[in-house]
């Protein structure tokens, strides 16, 4: 895993006399420390009673011509090395304009310091950042301005990005700090620059992407680490870069096309990329010992898939991606397929996604159009509800599940209609049996799983909704739902009076809600949760908004029509309730 772990004096690490470039990877972020990090980084290498530690960083040798250059990829510490390096040309913008005034042995010390920031020869700087936006020619503009060798221009709003006020600001504290000491800016500059130089950096090289991941995890480390997706993307832009493929930015294109099918989430993003290996493992080359694609075997299997084939890899993913991102709702179509996703999305089915992703690339040779990819969503969903709610299969059983699936329709046999009636099979031999499910409906279901209780309370009041009557009850405001689960006995420790009285009295009020509050029972569906809270049965079934409109158990949901014909609310009502709403869910849900 490790190649080496050494530490070196910065000095070491950035020598005028080496032929050592660092480049960061496209993928990286760009700059983004600020003036904490800055003043935290100044004061502990000015304060330091001897050499400073200033960490770790993480390099992978990405050399093509060892007599030419030795150039290290920073896969962790480029905000560190971004930021020494500022300081460091801070250092020499001060020493420089006083040029005419330094004795030799100063000026020798310039000399040395101009060539830490770029090399000897060819003036190519020794650090190269992120190239994203205005982060590279910012880098190399303030380079220029601090009387370095290299060429930069001034872009819009140049005093306002990070590289350039982080390098204003050494100035300014290497100024400060001259003042404070009563020395003149000369002194308090080489000061400074010797604090730099001697200060330790341990410097980690990997031999690859996938050595960089597990090394962060064994670290910890606790700042914003490269995840699988990062790392995969950084070998395809390198791939594509060493053998002449396409360039940097075109694959970088394509990556971030890819990610845009998929959104912005990463646990999207990464799932996206265990199902596509998982889908097409038959069609894809051979990568030993993974047989199925688990977050631990991500980056091995794609360095494989890229090294093997880096000019097609890109291909067929991105069409799989689109397809994943209907799958996923991010691309929706406003089909009534994309109906029957969302739902699935609702469902908590994400382990299905992997056939839907399959049977979605191959339609056109099972002869399936959208009709027969709504009846495998529709039994998905039955699936996982009973799933989710069981706890059967387990977990780690589904993957492949799903697989096997793959394999048995890839075989031919099944075209058209035929392939939702073998999903359907497949599913009912994997689900729970019926008495277990009914078991788990008739106990405390919210307290089980409360999004399974949602999902459906919410389909069975969907159900009954016409075009007149709908409400949306997955509509969201400012992230959360508007419509959510509302317990009709509270839950609370602090019962009001009132329900005490109801229940007949303090110990029999605190056994019912310890037997029945979360049954599905007691469960309903309102808008207005946070306002009925703790009120009495009574005033949860009759209450109103300042307009007169009903916003209590009166709402119109069919849901809550039970609610509506009861005047008390006790142990009974609770229990009659639960077998009503299990027998529905029970058959809503059948996998039939």
């Amino acid at each position: 895993m490790i190649k080496s772990a050494n530490q070196h004096p910065v000095f070491s690490l950035m020598s005028p006399q080496s032929n050592v470039l660092y480049k960061v990877p496209p993928y990286q972020r760009e700059y983004s420390w600020q003036r904490a990090q800055w003043e935290a980084l100044f004061d502990d290498l000015i304060e330091a009673e001897g050499a400073h530690f200033l960490g770790t960083i993480i390099c992978l040798d990405q050399s093509v011509d060892a007599l030419e250059a030795t150039v290290f990829e920073v896969i962790d510490g480029q905000q560190r090395l971004t930021t020494l390096t500022l300081l460091m040309a801070a250092i020499h913008s001060i020493l420089n304009e006083q040029v005419s005034d330094l004795d030799e042995d100063v000026k020798i010390d310039l000399v040395n310091l101009r060539r830490q920031i770029v090399r000897k020869g060819d003036t190519a700087p020794r650090l190269t950042p992120q190239r994203q936006g205005s982060n590279y020619n910012d880098f190399l503009y303030v380079l220029g301005q601090a009387g370095l060798p290299v060429d930069g221009s001034w872009t819009g709003y140049l005093s306002l990005r990070k590289i350039y006020k982080c390098f204003h600001h050494f100035k300014a504290e290497i100024l400060e700090l001259a003042e404070t000491r009563d020395t003149s800016p000369v002194e308090a500059a080489l000061d400074v620059l010797a604090a730099v130089n001697k200060a330790i950096i341990v410097k980690i090289e990997v031999a690859s992407h996938s050595d960089a991941f597990v090394l962060f995890e064994s670290l910890n480390n606790r700042g914003m680490p490269l995840t699988p997706v990062d790392l995969i993307k950084n070998h395809l832009l390198a791939q594509s870069e060493r053998k002449q493929v396409m360039t940097v930015e075109d694959a970088f294109k394509l990556w971030n096309q890819m990610l845009t099918s998929l959104g912005d989430s990463y646990a999207n993003q990464e799932r996206f990329l265990r199902h596509y290996y998982n889908a097409f493992k038959l069609d894809l080359p051979q990568v030993p010992n993974a047989p199925v694609a688990t977050k631990a075997s991500l980056i091995r299997i794609y360095e494989a898939l890229v090294s093997h084939d880096v000019e097609n890899f890109m291909d067929d993913l991105l069409p799989a991606s689109a397809a994943y991102g209907r799958i996923t709702g991010v691309l929706d179509e406003e089909q009534p397929l994309d109906k029957a996703f969302a739902q699935l999305n609702r469902a908590q089915a994400a382990p299905s996604f992997v056939l839907l992703l399959w049977l979605l690339r191959r339609r056109d040779t099972l002869v399936i159009g959208d009709p027969q990819l709504e009846r495998v969503a529709s039994h998905l969903v039955d699936f996982f509800v009973r799933r989710n709610l069981t706890g059967f299969p387990q977990t780690y059983a589904l993957p492949r599940l799903f697989m096997d699936m793959i394999t048995a329709l890839e075989g031919g046999q099944y075209q058209g209609d035929d392939v939702p009636a073998a999903v359907l099979n497949r599913l009912r031999q994997a689900s729970s049996t019926e008495q277990v499910f009914r078991e788990r409906l008739l106990g405390p279901v919210y307290e089980e799983n409360s999004d399974v209780a949602r999902f459906v309370l919410a389909t069975l009041a969907e159900d009954a909704m016409t075009k007149e009557s709908w409400q949306d009850l997955w509509r969201r405001e400012r992230g959360h739902y508007v419509w959510t689960i509302e317990h009709v006995l509270p839950q609370g420790q602090n019962l009001p009076a009132g329900w005490i009285e109801m229940l007949g009295g303090s110990e029999a009020a605190v056994a019912v809600q310890g037997e029945h509050v979360h049954r599905l029972g007691n469960l309903t569906i309102t808008g207005y949760n946070s306002t009925l809270s703790n009120k009495s049965f009574g005033e949860k079934k009759h209450r109103k908004d300042s307009f007169g409109r009903p916003i209590g158990y009166a709402n119109g949901l069919s849901l809550n029509a039970y609610l509506m014909e009861t005047e008390t609310w006790t142990a009974e009502q609770i229990e009659e309730r639960t077998v009503l709403l299990a027998d529905q869910v029970a058959s809503r849900f059948a996998l039939a």
